[in-house]
């Protein structure tokens, strides 16, 4: 038994180490002594470590600076085309340039953002872990899909504008943040990447992530904040990339999100896919709604908007035989800015797309959201909240495993972000599996 991030049992399963993840040098840290401590935020309970509660996903480590790209990511980055097209035209399946760039070996260049990191602190380690409530799909024929959210926090923001009195700017730096942001996503490589705050895609991330193998969409906001502070890279946006290998891209709705009727400053991207594996269809949206207290209005008002359109894209795309199947399969990745307690997660969660929060079932019930998932000092104090998740059709698809949230003692008294983590928002990761169609069944 162990506890759950609100103080009760948590209902979830230790998984055995990923075969596919490499022999790493650096080690994750988990605390002082191995252990950690879980509960509510700023009042959570010391336990013992438990050695038999959850085994590490990999081993990762101390970490290092470097003003120089290495050789993978230097032949990356020197291979990409760095025209930026008009976010809003509409884009045609599977005609993307990310082709024709060098391919790049992952193994190699997770081996240069260790050496690359050599002298900083430790990641927490974070463990992949079964929800005791969920029984299996996945299989030979149907394999499991992994999905990763995540708010990387854009470079101009944090280092501009959003104030984290308690980290030091040096740990902010895009020469190494960068590789600590792309050895997380080498370490669990994801079939699905959604992120929020990108205000490096064509010069790092869409070059970088097309030579691994993916394809990448970006739409960056109307008035991007990033664009107020000097020496910026231009605006931030959501990215979403998926592996081709995997994924064949059928459509692609770049949306501009409304309230009120009124366009605003926030945007969602949202695809369709053909599984290549399975034949399935897919809908994937990532999205990340406006922030800060006192626009709870805004937020619930987006949310409706988004959901609207999704209802629309999972309804019409798939051809004859999905239409009499039903409404396509939806994941919906975000920053919601929003804790559960807001009405744009209840709209969300009683949606009749059939959404359910991949989070919660890290709780013993299956009910309760962690109880942080972004946690920062601002010179307006300190801030733990709950507002970033994955959403997915319950009926269609389910949760084979999700990635544990770090303890208070991981994440340290200077909170997020720091020398050890280079976002102020952890990123999310579960693998979900397509359930068996009625048809399937007969």
């Amino acid at each position: 038994m162990c506890n759950s991030s609100l103080g009760g049992q948590t209902a979830w399963t230790p998984l055995p180490p990923v075969g596919s993840a490499p022999t790493l040098a650096r080690c994750c840290h988990s605390g002082p002594g191995g252990g950690g401590v879980r509960g509510t935020c700023g009042q959570l309970k010391a336990r013992a470590a438990d050695s038999t509660m959850a085994t590490p996903v990999c081993q990762m480590g101390s970490s290092s600076s470097s003003s120089r790209s290495f050789g993978t990511m230097a032949q990356a980055l020197n291979s990409a085309t760095m025209a930026q097209p008009d976010p809003y035209t509409k884009e045609s399946p599977d005609q993307d340039l990310d082709q024709d760039l060098v391919g790049v070996d992952p193994d190699q260049l997770l081996r240069e953002c260790e050496v690359a990191l050599q002298r900083r602190p430790a990641r927490p380690r974070r463990d992949l872990v079964c929800p005791r409530l969920v029984a299996p799909c996945s299989h030979k024929h149907n394999p499991s899909i992994r999905v990763m959210q995540w708010n990387i926090l854009a470079q101009a923001l944090g280092e501009g504008k959003d104030g984290f009195i308690r980290c030091p700017l040096e740990a902010l730096s895009w020469r190494e943040r960068k590789y600590q942001i792309l050895e997380e996503i080498l370490t669990y490589r994801p079939d699905i990447l959604c992120l929020q705050e990108v205000d490096h895609y064509y010069d790092t991330f869409r070059p970088i992530m097309a030579g691994l193998g993916y394809h990448g969409s970006f739409l960056p906001k109307p008035w991007s904040p990033c664009l107020d502070v000097e020496h910026n890279n231009g605006p931030d946006g959501c990215a979403l990339f998926y592996r081709r290998s995997r994924f064949s891209l059928h459509s692609t709705a770049h949306l501009r999100l409304s309230a009120m009727m009124l366009p605003t400053n926030q945007v969602a991207i949202a695809q369709t896919f053909h599984c290549q594996v399975t034949g399935r269809w897919l809908c994937v949206a990532v999205t990340h709604l406006k922030a800060r207290s006192g626009w709870e209005r805004l937020r619930s008002a987006q949310g409706a908007d988004l959901l609207q359109s999704l209802q629309s894209i999972t309804s019409h795309c798939g051809g004859q035989k999905q239409a009499e199947l039903g409404a396509i399969p939806l994941v919906v990745c975000g920053d919601f800015n929003a804790e559960p307690s807001e009405d744009v997660y209840r709209r969300f969660s009683s949606s009749p797309l059939g959404l359910s929060s991949a989070y919660k079932l890290l709780s013993c019930d299956g009910k309760t959201e962690p109880a942080y998932t972004t946690w920062k000092i601002r010179p307006s104090g300190e801030s733990c909240s709950t507002l970033d998740y994955i959403w997915y059709s319950h009926d269609a698809l389910s949760v084979e495993t999700l990635l544990d949230i770090p303890t208070e003692e991981q994440i340290g008294p200077d909170r997020l972000p720091s020398y050890h983590y280079p976002s102020d928002h952890l990123s999310l990761l579960c693998d979900i599996s397509f359930r068996e169609e009625p048809h399937r069944l007969l």
